[in-house]
């Protein structure tokens, strides 16, 4: 379905937007029939509760939604996009007291609360109540980060069988033409021609090779480069995880799929960047030419890496690419990552941690968050902890013992494949554990929105 508002010409009926404490005075206004009709139904105008309101001949004349108390609102994100995915078929419009912010808020959230991932589902509907555009709202930015949002979705959410590397190679190459991007793709064994080891070591058991995909778009402005890792299934090597381990391992391509989305957003708004994004597509499999633990890799930058968990391999990718990224000037550098269960016990499902060494990118990255609805938090390169990813036999550990800080390790092991102190990773999930509003359960893009709203400042635009 495409994400849209509705005409801004066509009739349509009120969604009244009412706060908790602004709900007895609203009810000053309205005919005793609608008093009575709310007061029978319990409204308390609580965030996103909705109600209907009948017309004299039995249809509905309008709606009012909770939008509860500030407390309410500051602890939820897309709170009124609950009640504005339960409206019926037609044509609606919010009224109410709502600030700019309130209201970009409430229209991106409706937009995504219109996502539903229906690939192998018979039968399903689609929503058929449309909203309009509030006054003062962007709608084509807004349609941009929803339309890149579904992208992220749809292959996060794509099983394995059908999203391999080769799949999302496709997807990839379909992204670039669609925006006249240039693109290239190193495949197989190709990939240790092109002094790309890591990457080649992590995918070669499988038989869907892996390959690292590359786009170019845009001839001024400056340089934005983008890598995410795209593990399109990992089932953690000879290190193998137990079956319950891999039951969201198709999503550990959510680092590649956000990039994808943020590229999107980019490229549709036409922002004056030169952009790159790289992406090491891989399948982590198990065969007789598996990595081994204890293995140990040269990396495209020379530093030798001591595998002591094959399961590990998400950094491994991400550092053959990164130096690779880091050959080229750039501007900013922003790695995304499904990397470790350590970033989820640390902040949660919903939190997107990043790291930087630049006080002014994350300045702006965590002052463009709220604006964007899309929350991160900024957690430290610790430099007492570097020894620990140094074991002594090699230059780097890509596993170190102890289950400590296993973020904050593979953000430093990421790092030392980085000269660009303009460089930034994020640690995402890439997930909704269970349905919230506009974020049904499932696939999940974090951080992109941040960094979109970010990037004026971050360079100058």
């Amino acid at each position: 379905m495409p994400l849209s508002f509705a005409d801004p010409a066509a009739a349509s009926r009120p969604v009244h937007v009412v706060a908790s404490d602004a709900l007895a005075d609203w009810l000053g206004g309205r005919t005793e029939a609608e008093r009575a009709w709310l007061a029978a139904t319990g409204f308390e105008a609580s965030l996103g509760e909705l109600r209907l309101l009948p017309d004299a001949a039995g249809g509905i004349a309008a709606a009012v939604l909770g939008s509860g108390t500030a407390r309410a609102r500051a602890r939820s994100r897309f709170g009124l996009a609950r009640g504005l995915a339960a409206l019926p078929e037609g044509d609606w419009h919010l009224e109410g007291d709502l600030s700019p912010e309130a209201a970009g808020e409430a229209a991106l959230g409706w937009l995504l609360s219109t996502y539903a991932f229906t690939r192998y589902r018979t039968g399903a509907k689609p929503p058929k109540a449309r909203l309009k555009l509030p006054a003062g709202c962007d709608g084509a930015r807004l349609i941009a980060m929803a339309e890149a949002e579904a992208l992220t979705r749809d292959l996060i959410n794509t099983p394995a069988s059908d999203l391999g590397p080769q799949e999302l190679e496709e997807a990839f190459l379909a992204l670039a033409d669609r925006f006249g991007a240039e693109t290239a793709v190193i495949r197989g064994d190709k990939l240790l021609d092109r002094n790309l080891p890591m990457i080649h070591a992590v995918g070669r058991a499988s038989t869907r090779a892996p390959r690292l995909l590359e786009m170019r778009w845009g001839e001024r402005g400056p340089r934005v480069t983008l890598v995410g890792k795209g593990v399109c299934f990992d089932t953690g090597g000879l290190d193998i995880k137990p079956s319950t381990g891999m039951l969201l391992m198709k999503k550990d391509m959510g680092g590649a799929a956000t990039v994808m989305g943020l590229a999107q957003m980019i490229m549709t708004l036409e922002l004056p960047v030169r952009l790159r994004v790289l992406v090491p597509a891989v399948e982590n499999a198990i065969s007789g030419n598996a990595m081994r633990p204890k293995d140990i890799l040269t990396s495209r930058k020379g530093l030798t890496v001591e595998v002591n968990n094959t399961d590990a391999e998400g950094r491994l990718i991400l550092a053959d690419a990164l130096t690779l990224a880091d050959e080229e000037e750039a501007d900013l550098i922003v790695s995304m990552a499904t990397l470790t269960g350590a970033a989820r016990v640390a902040v949660g499902p919903d939190l997107a941690p990043f790291y930087t060494d630049d006080e002014d990118l994350a300045a702006a990255l965590q002052s463009a968050a709220g604006p964007a609805c899309d929350p991160v938090w900024r957690l430290p390169f610790w430099e007492p902890y570097e020894a620990l990813i140094e074991p002594g036999i090699a230059d780097l550990d890509n596993a170190p013992s102890g289950g400590f800080a296993g973020s904050i390790t593979a953000a430093l092991f990421l790092r030392r494949f980085v000269e660009n102190p303009r460089y930034m990773h994020f640690d995402i999930y890439g997930h909704t554990p269970a349905d919230a509003p506009a974020r049904p359960k499932g696939g999940v893009g974090q951080g992109a929105r941040a960094i979109l709203t970010a990037l004026p400042r971050m360079l100058g635009l």
